[in-house]
C-alpha cells in the first residue's frame, strides 16, 4: 500500500468519515457513484470494488456485466455539503475489467491513454476553463430567471453573489481553486474561471464543479443548469478552454520574439484544432441544444479561424501576462459545459498533436470581421456526427468502443429530435397553414 493510500485511510479514521463514494462517469459524462464503508477501503485499494457494468449505459453487455472500480487515492476529498456526524468523502475511480485490464469504455481511461501519448512526445497538457452556467427558479419547462443583470453586474442586479460565493468556498474545500467569478452577459448567467492544471485533474475538477454548483443551488432552493442554450435570444453557456503544453516546467507554447508570443509548437497545435475542428465538434458539443449556441450574433464561435479579438473565431490567442511566459496559452472556444470533459480533452489534444507532428500550415489570422470563404463549424448535431464518423483521428483518440457507442447513441438522439414538433413550428405554422 502506497503513501497516498495510507493518507486516505488515516484521514478517514481521524475525520470520522462514515461513507466513501466512488465516482466515475458514463460515456456521456454523467456522474455515477456508489458508496462503501471505511471497513471496505483497504480491499478497494488492493482489489477494487466490483459492480454491475450492464447497469451503466454504454459500459458493457449483460454477458460482460462485471466491472471493477479502482479508486484513485490522489482524488480523495471530503464532501463539504455533507456536514454532521456522518461524514462523506469521494474518490474518482478507474474502471477495470475483472482480469485487471483498463476498460476501453471508461472515459477517464480514454483521456489517460491520450495523455500517455503526449507524454511519449515529451509534453504535459494543461487546461484552464471558464465555466458558464445559469441559475433558474426551478427546472420547469419555462426557465424563470433570477435577475436581469448583465456582464460583470453587481448588486442589486446580481442577486446570485451569495450562491457563487458559497460555490467557490465548496470548491476550495474540495481542492479546486477558482481564479475569478462574475455575472455573465445573459440574465441569470454566471461564470467560474478555474485555475489551470493538468488535463486529467481538470477533467475530474469539472465533473466535481458541475455537481458542486448544483448542490449549492439546491441548498438555496434554486436550480443550476449547464444546458448550452436555455434562453432564446440570449447568449448560451460556453466552456472556453485555455490550453498549453509543458515540457518539465517550461511552457513550450511561449516564444517571446513572436508577434503574439507563440512558438512554432503553439501554431502547429492551433493548425491542428482548425483542420480537425469539424471532426471533434460532436464530442465537444454533444447535445442537440449545443448547436443553438453556435450561431452568429451571440459572441459564440462559428468559424474555423483564429484571431486575437474575434469572438466568432474558434481559437483565440489571449495576451500573456507580462514577463510570465508560463501564462502563454491558446483559447479553444467551441466546447460547452455539458460535454464529457474526459472525451473533449482527448479529441482536442489529439487534434493539436496532429498539427504539431504533421507540421500543418497555419491559416491566416482573421480579426477584421470578413467571413468570405471561411469554413463553418457544424450547424447541427447531425452535421457534427457526419464529420466525426469519417474521422480516423477521433476514432483513434476515443477508441473503437467509445467511438461506435457515442455515434450510435447520438444518432438516436438526433432521430428523436427530428420527430419532435417544436413550439416554434406550432406558433409559426398552425395559425396560417
Amino acid at each position: 500500500m502506497n503513501k497516498q493510500q495510507h493518507y486516505v485511510l488515516r484521514t478517514v479514521e481521524e475525520r470520522g468519515i462514515r461513507f466513501i463514494r466512488l465516482w466515475f462517469t458514463d460515456i456521456l459524462g454523467f456522474l455515477k457513484s456508489f458508496a462503501i464503508t471505511p471497513a471496505e477501503l483497504e480491499t478497494a485499494f488492493e482489489e477494487g470494488m466490483q459492480f454491475d457494468g450492464s447497469a451503466i449505459d454504454g459500459f458493457s453487455r449483460d454477458r460482460e456485466a462485471d466491472m471493477v472500480a479502482q479508486p484513485d487515492p490522489t482524488t480523495f476529498q471530503i464532501l463539504p455539503w455533507r456536514p454532521g456526524d456522518a461524514g462523506v468523502a469521494r474518490m474518482f475511480c478507474d474502471i477495470l475489467t475483472p482480469d485487471g485490464k483498463h476498460f476501453e469504455g471508461d472515459p477517464r481511461w480514454v483521456l489517460r491513454r491520450n495523455l500517455e501519448r503526449a507524454h511519449a512526445l515529451g509534453f504535459s497538457f494543461y487546461v484552464g476553463p471558464e465555466v458558464e452556467y445559469f441559475y433558474f427558479e426551478d427546472s420547469g419547462p419555462e426557465p424563470k430567471v433570477l435577475d436581469r443583470g448583465g456582464y460583470f453586474d453587481l448588486t442589486p442586479l446580481d442577486v446570485a453573489q451569495e450562491y457563487r460565493r458559497d460555490t467557490i468556498v465548496s470548491l476550495e474545500r474540495l481542492g479546486i481553486p477558482v481564479e475569478s467569478s462574475h455575472h455573465e452577459v445573459s440574465p441569470s448567467q454566471h461564470e467560474l474561471a478555474l485555475r489551470h492544471t493538468d488535463a486529467l485533474t481538470m477533467a475530474d475538477n469539472l465533473i466535481t464543479t458541475r455537481l458542486a454548483v448544483k448542490e449549492v443551488a439546491m441548498e438555496h432552493g434554486i436550480y443550476a443548469t449547464f444546458m448550452p442554450k436555455p434562453l432564446e435570444g440570449y447568449d448560451g453557456s460556453g466552456l472556453h478552454l485555455h490550453l498549453s503544453l509543458f515540457q518539465n516546467d517550461e511552457n513550450v507554447f511561449s516564444e517571446e520574439t513572436d508577434e503574439f508570443g507563440l512558438s512554432k509548437l503553439a501554431y502547429g497545435f492551433i493548425a491542428g484544432l482548425l483542420r480537425h475542428g469539424r471532426e471533434i465538434t460532436a464530442v465537444t458539443n454533444q447535445w442537440v441544444n449545443s448547436y443553438k449556441r453556435l450561431v452568429t450574433g451571440f459572441d459564440a464561435p462559428v468559424y474555423e479561424v483564429w484571431g486575437v479579438r474575434d469572438q466568432s473565431a474558434v481559437v483565440r490567442v489571449p495576451t500573456a501576462k507580462r514577463g510570465k511566459t508560463a501564462s502563454t496559452r491558446i483559447e479553444y472556444r467551441a466546447p460547452d459545459p455539458a460535454c464529457n470533459p474526459y472525451l473533449a480533452f482527448s479529441v482536442i489534444l489529439a487534434a493539436g498533436l496532429a498539427g504539431i507532428e504533421s507540421n500543418y500550415s497555419m491559416p491566416e489570422r482573421v480579426d477584421d470581421g470578413s467571413r468570405a470563404g471561411l469554413h463553418r463549424l457544424p450547424a447541427s448535431l447531425a452535421e457534427g456526427l457526419e464529420a466525426m464518423a469519417e474521422s480516423d483521428l477521433v476514432r483513434s483518440a476515443l477508441g473503437e468502443h467509445v467511438f461506435e457507442w457515442f455515434l450510435r447513441n447520438k444518432r438516436q438522439e438526433w432521430e428523436r429530435y427530428e420527430h419532435h414538433v417544436s413550439r416554434y413550428e406550432l406558433d409559426s405554422y398552425l395559425p396560417v397553414l
